[in-house]
């Protein structure tokens, strides 16, 4: 009988010390979140600027681009043409219309690829850079001009969201300051969010409620001290906003999203090491006819998709000496789910970005240079179904006429999401004409 009460008293026990034990770790897990927690280091609220209509606007762009055709049984038309090395093209696709940024202006096409309008940058307060997207969840477009030459050495930021899906119509402007920033900052957004990040400075990120910039009321700008990295385009319907940056040899993934009283605060979510075989900045790359090399891009990537549960990016890396695409699927919580490489032993592959659609089928786009070529548009793509890690036969989208003078070129390629049927995808890529300037093809790639 003593023997059965002692084997009770110690079952009764090791149940209260298990229970006692997890309710410690639960504990020190929520301190551990808490810790990884950020709230905003000051708040400052905005007015837009002002609204404007690309059908009023006093700075009219010529038309240019358009010319659509079938290129290697994919339909591409022209976006802008007098771009020199920084033509920096964006595109955004919703609403019946594709959206194109550069650092010459906007410009509007049907998605047949027909030239709509087009209005210089001056129209949305100055600014260079844009950075462009369609969120299909608010149904609106948006994009960001940064401006370092303002003689009050603010350097705004302007924020700029269209009221509706069509972007003739109107657009609220919110000047943020960026007083300590420098060119590189990106633009990104979930259902609830728009988020910017930028270098410089002691605050590099800050956050709009997607409600209060859609609407053209005064919002509320929460900033962030340090730079959380490069912000997603969050297809997913969720409303926190997920950024990504490498550091070192770790990827670190974190998020904005809200505490227990509805305000915003940024959480790591998540700081693992890569195990990347190939991860350092790509060497610039040769072109034909020249000595000068060009830049080749970054092991960071340009942009960055939240689709189905995870995050999607391409990047430029050194593999073997040569500049090459790898690009990744990888779960909220680090874990990779696949990598893939796209690498030549003879030629150069620079300057890439990704877009990827509800069934999970990827496009990648960027470009290809080297010693006996000049820089030209390409790109791979691969259905869900596809083996890990792979992509079918790169897809030539035009060859390059000349060699560029300088080591900038183009900083950014462009691929999206048709925010229309989530289904189709396309992408914008710089080519070279004669005088070795930068010219753009967008191509769309259909998918079931």
């Amino acid at each position: 009988m003593k023997l059965k009460k002692r084997t009770f008293y110690l079952f009764v026990f090791l149940i209260s010390s298990t229970t006692l034990v997890a309710a410690r770790q639960k504990k020190e897990n929520k301190l551990a979140v808490e810790n990884t927690q950020q709230t905003p280091s000051r708040t400052e609220i905005v007015n837009p600027v002002h609204k404007n209509e690309f059908r009023k606007a006093d700075y009219k762009q010529r038309v240019q681009g358009g010319n659509p055709r079938m290129v290697n049984g994919f339909l591409q038309f022209d976006g802008a043409m007098d771009g020199n090395r920084q033509v920096d093209p964006q595109i955004a696709v919703g609403g019946g219309y594709v959206l194109h940024g550069t650092n010459g202006g906007l410009t509007i096409y049907d998605k047949e690829g027909n030239f709509i309008d087009g209005v210089s940058q001056k129209a949305f307060a100055n600014g260079i850079d844009p950075k462009v997207f369609f969120d299909p969840h608010n149904q609106i477009f948006g994009f960001d001009l940064w401006v370092y030459w303002d003689s009050l050495k603010v350097k705004p930021v302007n924020i700029a969201i269209s009221e509706t899906s069509d972007p003739r119509g109107e657009w609220n402007i919110y000047p943020v300051s960026a007083s300590k920033g420098v060119d590189g900052g990106a633009i990104g957004f979930s259902k609830k969010w728009v988020g910017y990040n930028f270098p410089g400075g002691d605050e590099g990120t800050f956050i709009l409620k997607m409600n209060e910039v859609k609407s053209g009321k005064p919002a509320t700008v929460y900033h962030f001290k340090g730079r959380l990295g490069q912000p997603a385009f969050t297809q997913d319907n969720i409303d926190d906003l997920y950024f990504f940056k490498i550091e070192g040899d770790n990827f670190v993934i974190s998020k904005i999203t809200e505490d227990k009283n509805g305000n915003p605060v940024a959480e790591v979510v998540s700081n693992k090491p890569h195990g990347m075989k190939y991860i350092d900045y790509p060497p610039k790359s040769p072109q034909k006819g020249t000595d000068q090399l060009t830049s080749s891009g970054d092991r960071n990537p340009k942009n960055l998709v939240v689709q189905s549960g995870c995050l999607w990016f391409s990047q430029a890396v050194n593999c073997e000496g040569r500049s090459a695409v790898q690009w990744h699927q990888i779960k909220l919580d680090g874990t990779v789910v696949q990598t893939g490489l796209i690498k030549n032993k003879k030629s150069n592959y620079i300057q890439t970005t990704i877009a990827v659609n509800k069934n999970n089928d990827v496009l990648i786009g960027f470009q290809e240079t080297n010693a006996k070529m000049f820089i030209s548009p390409r790109m791979a793509f691969r259905y869900a179904d596809d083996k890990p890690g792979t992509v079918r036969k790169i897809v030539k989208l035009g060859e390059g006429k000349g060699a560029t003078n300088g080591v900038a070129w183009g900083d950014y390629s462009g691929s999206t999401i048709d925010g229309d049927n989530l289904t189709d995808l396309c992408t914008i890529q710089s080519i070279a004409n004669e005088d070795g300037k930068g010219e753009t093809v967008i191509v769309k790639v259909p998918f079931k």
